[in-house]
């Protein structure tokens, strides 16, 4: 159907006048304007994810080295026990409220500003 509408000169003239009478001659270089605009963003933030996909096994290795997130993932793993993972529990409050008494913010703070 829309192969159809381009194939004679005829059908495209009354198509450019169609969306001229809807948009008006004023705002159609604008709209060029930001379209090419956009276009021009999408091109660099594709070519972009292209250069970052290269970098994202750098960054795992170093995700590896971190002694701290390792031993909060051991903590993690569920106990057989529950009077130990209660436990386990309880010391992940307690360092999460020394985080958040170290920062001096609290999660609704955050929550606030953003």
């Amino acid at each position: 159907m829309i192969g159809d509408l381009f194939d004679s000169p005829w059908k495209i003239l009354i198509v450019a006048v169609v969306i001229i009478v809807l948009f008006g001659s004023r705002k159609l270089p604008d709209a060029a304007r930001s379209l090419g605009k956009s276009m021009r963003i999408l091109k660099t933030e594709v070519q972009g994810l292209h250069e970052d996909e290269p970098a994202a096994p750098a960054a795992s290795t170093t995700a590896q080295v971190a002694p701290a997130a390792s031993a909060q993932l051991q903590a993690a793993q569920p106990a057989t026990d529950p009077q130990a993972q209660i436990t386990a529990l309880q010391e992940q409050l307690n360092n999460l409220q020394q985080t958040v008494g170290a920062n001096g913010t609290t999660s609704s703070d955050s929550q606030q500003t953003r």
